[in-house]
C-alpha cells in the first residue's frame, strides 16, 4: 500500500503545475492581441463585428478603427518554462459584460491589467476590481505607435498603484514581449505567496 502511495504521490509530482490567469483591461486595449501573441494553441476567440448597436454603447474615442470585440473571453495556453504551464482568460472590456468576470476570476492566481496610455483611465475598473477580491495582479503598458511616452513611474503614480504591483512596458503584438509580462506576474504571485497557489482554489 505504500508504495501504490509513493507511486502515486511521485506521478503527482511529475505533473506539470497549470494554473489559470486573467488578462483585463479597458475596451480596445490589446487583450485579444496579447493573448493571441502568446497562446501555443490556437486560441478560443468571442469575437463579433461592432454595429450600429453598439453606439453610444461603446466608448470607441481613441480607437475608431476598431471593428470587433470580444463579447465572451479569449482563452491561449502558454507554457512559462517545463512544469509550469499558463492558461490565459481574456475578459471582455465593456461595462455591459462586467457581470462575467466573477465567473472567470474563480481559481485564477493573478492578473495582467492592460493599459493603454491614450485611455490610462479605462484600465481603473480593473485596477479596482482585483484590488477589492485581494488577487495579485501586474499592469502591463501595452506601447501602441500613437500611444503617450510614460514610463512605468509615471504609470504607478497615475493609477496610485500599491509599490509592490509590477509595472511593465510591453508590446502586446509580441510573443517574447507578452511572455516577459506573464513571468512578471509568475514571479510577483511567488514573492507574495512564496509558492503558486493551486490552480483549483477558489478566489473570494
Amino acid at each position: 500500500m505504500d508504495s501504490k502511495r509513493s507511486e502515486a504521490a511521485q506521478r503527482a509530482a511529475d505533473m506539470p503545475l497549470a494554473v489559470k490567469i486573467l488578462v483585463a483591461g479597458g475596451f480596445g486595449v490589446g487583450k485579444t492581441t496579447l493573448v493571441g501573441a502568446v497562446s501555443e494553441i490556437r486560441p478560443l476567440q468571442t469575437e463579433e463585428l461592432l454595429t450600429d448597436r453598439s453606439i453610444g454603447v461603446d466608448d470607441t474615442a481613441g480607437v475608431e478603427n476598431k471593428t470587433t470585440t470580444t463579447v465572451a473571453m479569449d482563452f491561449g495556453r502558454i507554457t512559462i518554462r517545463d512544469g509550469l504551464i499558463l492558461y490565459l482568460f481574456g475578459t471582455p472590456g465593456q461595462d455591459r459584460f462586467w457581470f462575467m468576470w466573477d465567473e472567470l476570476s474563480l481559481g485564477a492566481i493573478g492578473a495582467v491589467v492592460l493599459a493603454d496610455t491614450r485611455r490610462l483611465a479605462d484600465c481603473f475598473p480593473s485596477v479596482d476590481y482585483f484590488e477589492r477580491r485581494g488577487l495579485p495582479f501586474v499592469v502591463g503598458v501595452n506601447c501602441f505607435d500613437d500611444g503617450y511616452d510614460y514610463t512605468p513611474e509615471e504609470i504607478r503614480q497615475a493609477l496610485d498603484l500599491d509599490p509592490s504591483v509590477p509595472v511593465v512596458l510591453c508590446d502586446a503584438r509580441e510573443r517574447r514581449s507578452g511572455k516577459q509580462v506573464l513571468t512578471t506576474l509568475v514571479g510577483h504571485v511567488l514573492s507574495i505567496h512564496g509558492h503558486a497557489p493551486r490552480a483549483d482554489a477558489p478566489v473570494y
